[in-house]
């Protein structure tokens, strides 16, 4: 099993405390801070690996987060059918909205509009629809 840094910085303080150098030379004082400063920064280094693993694993599920967004904003043209992407089942109508406040445009479809209102996703303006059909429309 490989050490970590800190038990190697430990190991090694360990060996120059074995040697029983003389505290007042001045290569001992050398050595000692030199030690010190191993020490510190391993200490310094784990607490970096381990603020890089919490990072990383962040990074993950944002990564994983946005895969999930993008499936469903890219993705929902696809046909989920066992046809083509061409079929007449798949044929879903989108009608573009301005929001009066905003001037935001707002794609929905005619589920929405049968709805009656939504909300306006940039000013949360209530928007409110009322579908008149044209009799001719229906004939056809």
């Amino acid at each position: 099993m490989a050490m970590t840094l800190t038990e190697k910085a430990a190991y090694i303080k360990g060996l120059a405390d074995g040697l029983n150098l003389d505290a007042d030379k001045p290569e001992t004082k050398i050595i000692n801070a030199l030690l010190d400063l191993v020490d510190d920064m391993a200490l310094s280094v784990c607490d970096l690996e381990d603020e890089l693993a919490l990072v990383g694993e962040q990074v993950d599920a944002v990564d994983e987060d946005l895969d999930a967004l993008e499936s469903y904003v890219y993705d929902d043209d696809d046909c989920d059918c066992c046809c083509d992407d061409d079929c007449d089942c798949c044929d879903d109508d989108f009608f573009e909205v301005e929001c009066p406040a905003c001037g935001e445009i707002i794609n929905v479809d005619e589920g929405i509009l049968e709805s009656g209102s939504i909300q306006c996703p940039n000013c949360n303006e209530n928007l409110e629809f009322d579908i008149e059909y044209d009799e001719d429309e229906d004939e056809e």
